[in-house]
């Protein structure tokens, strides 16, 4: 299936829990934390404006990037999970 967001949605893959500690210790799945880092994989055309101009959005496909923890709505997508995000909800964009 493939998603095309609204508005100033972007659709984020999240990338996978920490599955060990600095120290080497194994984490189980109950002591994982949510992601907060995804790779985006669909933009939307960005918000509408006031004077009928769409604002730009500052991610493109492909951008990894850093989320709110709790923000935007998760759904099951071809048996992958993923996040639909307002662009508000991206707090940054990781640099290689």
């Amino acid at each position: 299936m493939k998603l095309t967001p609204l508005d100033d949605r972007v659709v984020v893959e999240p990338l996978t829990a920490e599955e060990k500690t600095a120290g080497g210790i194994v984490l189980p799945d109950t002591a994982k934390e949510k992601p907060q880092r995804g790779k985006v994989i669909a933009v939307g055309p960005g918000r509408l404006l006031d004077s009928g101009e769409r604002s730009p959005i500052a991610v493109a496909v492909g951008d990894e990037v850093l989320f709110s923890k709790y923000g935007g709505t998760e759904i099951e997508v071809d048996k992958k999970d993923i996040k639909i995000l307002r662009e508000s909800d991206i707090l940054a964009k990781v640099l290689a």
